[in-house]
């Protein structure tokens, strides 16, 4: 059995689809997927069918974004989020215009029961954005640093990097897990089109809410699968890069 954790998708159903044929999945594979499925390109509400409808054929795991977030929000309320407006929920909104009220009532289902992290077996920890508390996810204060926090991966880039892992400078929270696994702040922003590692933590947001990809890996061999850039793949929208 292989296990690929999925960047970061913002309504790019084109590119996901590639990454998956990439990988060649089967129904003894099993996927995890970052958050963030929606926003962005013109498929968001596509795409979150198409996950539900993959989780009844395959193992997978869905983690909350602070996308899936707003989205939720306005399935479940009406409420439209100014930043979500501007931030990609304008285009997922009209992703719906053809979903049923039946439809959006199971993909509510679906937000609402996505949690904020996960931890398998191996004691590797996957989510959103980041944690905060030194003793680990179970004792953090509140939800929604899981899909916003991006102090951690700010902490890793600062470090440095001769500082062993053994090291009583080592920062606390990131000796609690074998490895973290993370989306949310794109690697393009550092001009970095593939995952970004450092020590025991992996960035997977390959950009692809801009003019990124999607990429997943797998975590055991450490192998790498992407996309198209989706501005070729959409190239008639903007996505986020109004």
């Amino acid at each position: 059995m292989r296990t690929f954790a999925i960047g970061d998708i913002h309504g790019g159903l084109k590119a996901l689809l590639q990454v998956l044929n990439q990988i060649e999945i089967t129904d003894k594979d099993s996927l995890i997927f970052m958050g963030d499925y929606v926003d962005g390109w013109s498929e968001s509400a596509q795409v979150v069918d198409f996950l539900i409808q993959l989780s009844e054929e395959i193992n997978c795991v869905f983690i909350k974004g602070n996308h899936d977030v707003w989205c939720e929000d306005w399935l479940k309320n009406g409420n439209v989020n100014p930043s979500w407006y501007l931030h990609g929920g304008k285009e997922t909104m009209e992703s719906y215009e053809d979903f049923s009220d039946e439809l959006k009532k199971k993909h509510l289902t679906f937000f609402e029961n996505l949690p904020v992290y996960y931890i398998d077996e191996k004691n590797r920890l996957f989510l959103h954005a980041g944690f905060t508390s030194l003793y680990g996810v179970e004792r953090e204060l509140h939800e929604g640093i899981f899909y916003t926090d991006r102090s951690m991966w700010e902490m890793m880039l600062a470090m440095d990097k001769k500082i062993e892992k053994s090291s009583p400078f080592f920062p606390k929270r990131l000796q609690l897990y074998h490895e973290i696994y993370i989306g949310h702040t794109p690697t393009t922003n550092y001009n970095e089109p593939l995952p970004m590692n450092f020590y025991n933590l992996w960035n997977i947001d390959t950009g692809a809410a801009f003019k990124g990809k999607i990429t997943a890996i797998n975590i055991e061999t450490k192998a790498i699968f992407q996309s198209d850039s989706l501005p070729s793949l959409y190239p008639n929208e903007k996505g986020r890069n109004k």
